[in-house]
């Protein structure tokens, strides 16, 4: 059975290894989208964060 967290067991915002376990792919795969623009994200001081709705609309638009 698998046990991979459902949408609304992540809180609204998420850090990246949330949204890495969320759309199920390495951290190192995260930073490197979040630094060349390519996913939806705010950087926070030194930190990545990442508003789930923004990426839910992120991977329809990419169709996953």
């Amino acid at each position: 059975m698998d046990q991979t967290p459902t949408g609304e067991n992540f809180p609204s915002v998420m850090t990246v290894a949330e949204v890495a376990v969320y759309v199920r792919v390495p951290p190192s795969t995260i930073y490197e989208q979040a630094r060349r623009g390519e996913i939806p994200c705010h950087k926070v001081g030194r930190h990545w964060r990442f508003h789930r709705e923004a990426i839910d609309a992120w991977l329809g638009k990419k169709g996953l």
